[in-house]
């Protein structure tokens, strides 16, 4: 079965940084987009950054665009989130998430994606 293991997470101050990993098992990871979603405590998960299959499109929310950057390796069925000027409100639980099907992208809403992981915890410290 499909499995996604983040890893990554961690405490950082305000304006640091931090890269999450992604990795991908049980299916052709090449064939299929990714995402990354987060929960903050009390607000719903939101979306935060997708790519394409071949990685050659990505689509960022507007609260993290110009400082994350998803990126993948195909070839080690990995997808990675850097995370650059971090904020204290970008505190939350990371997720890895892939679609069911072989769309070039997964969209930014929830409902798109099939396979989700555990998640890994971010906590920016101001």
């Amino acid at each position: 079965q499909v499995q996604l293991v983040e890893s990554g997470g961690g405490l950082v101050q305000a304006r640091g940084s931090l890269r999450l990993s992604c990795a991908a098992s049980g299916r052709t990871f090449s064939w299929y987009a990714m995402g990354w979603f987060r929960r903050a405590p009390g607000k719903e998960r939101e979306f935060v950054a997708g790519i394409s299959w071949s990685g050659g499109t990505q689509d960022y929310a507007d609260s993290v665009k110009g400082r994350f950057t998803i990126s993948r390796d195909n070839a080690k069925n990995m997808v990675y989130l850097q995370m650059n000027s971090l904020k204290p409100e970008d505190t939350a639980v990371y997720y890895c998430a892939s679609p069911g099907r072989r769309w070039n992208l997964g969209g930014r809403g929830p409902d798109g994606y099939d396979y989700w992981g555990q998640g890994t915890q971010v906590t920016v410290s101001s």
